[in-house]
């Protein structure tokens, strides 16, 4: 049920993020500043909320990213991507934004990956994702 529920939350992340770069290409003045200012407030307490999560503790470590058997030095992916994306945006190079977005589960589960056809674990696959439903 997790599964699903996480498969289910990804994809309204996603449509709503396909939605908001269709419109940004796409819309005339006026709805762009509408929603300028409906989603520019929303998105800008999202980063904050996630990058939060992301505080280095007193060690210098990322609390999110860390495991009891790795630490994650600050900063991490997430500070480097916020970064990245919010500060030195107009430098770093632009791709198509639906090149990001991961395959979905089903592509990924149909092409075998490097791990799964060669080395140590050739012989352990991991199990097919369920299908949520519609």
């Amino acid at each position: 049920m997790d599964q699903i529920l996480g498969q289910v939350l990804r994809n309204a992340v996603w449509e709503r993020l396909d939605m908001l770069s269709e419109l940004a290409q796409r819309a005339d003045a006026q709805s762009l500043v509408s929603v300028a200012r409906s989603e520019l407030p929303r998105l800008t307490e999202g980063w904050r909320a996630m990058l939060l999560a992301h505080e280095p503790d007193e060690r210098g470590d990322c609390p999110t990213c860390s495991t009891r058997w790795h630490r994650c030095k600050a900063p991490c992916p997430v500070w480097q991507v916020a970064h990245e994306h919010l500060v030195a945006g107009g430098l770093a190079p632009q791709q198509d934004p639906k090149r990001r977005r991961p395959a979905p589960a089903q592509a990924r589960a149909a092409a075998p990956s490097a791990a799964e056809t060669t080395g140590r674990h050739a012989l352990v696959r991991t199990p097919a994702p369920r299908r949520a439903l519609a």
